[in-house]
């Protein structure tokens, strides 16, 4: 799994558990929601400066976008 698959579907995973819409999350982040999605879906990067900036929204540490998940369990 790549790095840019990894942070997609952390940042999916994070977006949930606050139970935001992406659209929500673009609002708080002050960025696009077609921005939100295409991070999602993997056709964008993210900067190091737009993950903090979400990380902060998000209430985590932006080291938590990098984990990969244990899909052993």
């Amino acid at each position: 799994m790549g790095l840019r698959e990894i942070v997609a579907r952390n940042l999916r995973r994070l977006r949930h558990a606050k139970g935001l819409s992406q659209e929500e999350l673009a609002d708080r982040a002050g960025i696009n929601r077609n921005y939100v999605g295409m991070l999602e879906r993997e056709e964008h990067a993210a900067t190091v400066d737009m993950l903090e900036k979400l990380a902060e929204v998000l209430e985590a540490d932006p080291v938590k976008f990098f984990e990969a998940s244990d899909t052993s369990a």
